[in-house]
């Protein structure tokens, strides 16, 4: 075909409708363009996309709306929990041992800025109900200085760990009978060296031989003093317990590492010791309160009684009557040691702890709270003790006993205005010096909400927290 006739047939064809054969010419196979719906299929989908686009991007948005929202109440419980502790601080600053802090003002739901923090207490005594204050650390027994009779007689404590502890702390390379030294700790799966060195943490005692977290913790897996029913369910939930309806605290509530008092009056003056050759300080004080027709016999007594044990035994054995004992006890000592470490605080220890004294047993440890419970008691030296226990006894815990505390501890719950988030720390400050110090400052918020339930509901709904709890004095008394 010419050129002349192609072109003849293009022009032909384009005259020609689409769907007209060409009579005579073989059939042109013209594909068809659909010109309708093109536009509003694309249209669709350009909708569907944006629309798709848009909810993702609003629930992007709303992720991180949420997040800086609990990011912002994280800062702010974190912030109330600053406060909590400072609040520690304030109440025991300046104290002069004998001073009770946190019993005359309120450390239940205290408002800060929009948040709220408790000062968590737990009380030995009662295990059905949240109570709040201060501990005082020199209410427990000290790890680091009680004899093995005194560990033996706390809750939960087994021979082997008593003994274990004691061989844990002592630099002595020997064992005693049933503890352990190195060559036990070095044969373990993972070894480790016997520290031979005082426990710088409670928890330092999963260490030791014998010891576990049920010893440590008992029942109280989340440490808030109560029985939560997941530990009164026999195996049911985590921690396996005895379902006996009364919650075993393990050792954790009365044992401590940080008691620790200057050998000083409340004055800040150092104490004379009775034990001393030199007489004149003593006998300038004794001076000052015994009557002159007795002054002779009671130094004789005196003379003729060194060495005293304690200031008890000197009580009994120099005729000294017990209003005449009660003005001078707070200026005398035994001791040398310029810091008494150890020492359990008659006034504020709980049951548990009296009865670890040496030679106490229950009724000794009642006589003392019954005692030290009476309005007209002086709790501002250990005078008061001479009254309630017989003179052996007395003497046998005179050097262990104090009623001074410079340690505190809170358990520290905060929680932030929307009830989003909370923290929980436990702190322990050393009033000591002024102002105090934090020797401890341990994060607790792994344990989980240690309080009711109903206040986190209550803060989430924009209403303040319920009180739910008991006020508590220092100590659990």
């Amino acid at each position: 075909m010419s050129n002349d006739a192609k072109r003849a047939r293009r022009k032909f064809v384009r005259s020609r409708p689409l769907h007209q054969p060409i009579s005579g010419w073989p059939p042109v196979c013209i594909p068809t363009v659909p010109r309708r719906g093109t536009v509003l299929v694309v249209t669709m989908w350009i909708t569907l996309v944006l629309a798709g686009l848009v909810l993702v991007f609003g629930r992007s948005i709303r992720v991180e709306v949420l997040t800086s929202a609990n990011q912002l109440a994280a800062a702010q419980a974190e912030a109330v929990a600053r406060g909590g502790l400072a609040f520690l601080l304030a109440l025991v600053d300046g104290t002069d041992g004998t001073r009770r802090p946190g019993t005359d003002v309120s450390c239940e739901a205290v408002p800060v800025g929009d948040g709220y923090f408790w000062l968590l207490c737990p009380d030995p005594e009662d295990d059905r109900s949240w109570h709040f204050g201060i501990s005082d650390e020199a209410g427990k027994v000290n790890l680091n200085s009680a004899t093995p009779e005194m560990l033996l007689k706390l809750p939960s404590m087994t021979d082997e760990l008593a003994a274990a502890v004691v061989d844990w702390r002592s630099p002595d390379p020997t064992s005693s009978a049933g503890g352990a030294k190195s060559e036990y700790y070095l044969l373990l799966p993972e070894p480790y060296q016997c520290k031979s060195g005082p426990l710088e943490t409670i928890e330092e005692i999963l260490l030791v031989k014998g010891a576990s977290l049920d010893i440590l913790f008992g029942e109280d897996v989340n440490r808030n003093g109560v029985l939560d029913t997941n530990e009164d369910d026999a195996a049911a939930t985590p921690p396996s317990d005895n379902r006996d309806g009364r919650l075993d605290r393990g050792l954790y509530d009365f044992v401590t590492i940080y008691s620790a008092e200057p050998n000083t009056d409340s004055a800040g003056r150092p104490r004379i010791n009775i034990n001393s050759t030199d007489t004149g300080e003593l006998t300038d004080l004794l001076r000052s309160v015994v009557a002159p027709a007795r002054l002779f016999s009671v130094l004789d007594n005196v003379r003729r009684g060194r060495p005293f044990r304690n200031i008890l035994d000197f009580y009994f054995r120099t005729g000294l009557t017990m209003d005449e004992f009660r003005q001078i006890a707070d200026r005398l000592t035994t001791s040398r040691e310029r810091m008494r470490v150890g020492l359990v605080n008659v006034a504020t220890a709980p049951r548990q702890v009296l009865r670890c004294l040496p030679g106490l047993d229950e009724t000794d440890a009642e006589a003392l709270l019954a005692r030290r419970a009476a309005s007209d008691t002086d709790l501002s030296n250990i005078a008061w003790v001479a009254e309630v226990l017989p003179a052996e006894k007395a003497t046998a815990i005179g050097d262990r006993i104090t009623v001074r505390s410079f340690q505190f501890s809170a358990d520290i719950v905060a929680v932030s205005g929307d009830g989003r988030a909370f923290r929980r720390y436990r702190a322990v400050v050393d009033a000591r010096s002024s102002p105090p110090r934090v020797v401890s400052w341990q994060d607790l918020t792994t344990l989980g909400w240690p309080l009711a339930k109903e206040i986190l509901s209550s803060l989430r709904a924009g209403n303040p927290p319920p009180v739910t709890g008991v006020a508590l004095r220092l100590g659990g008394s």
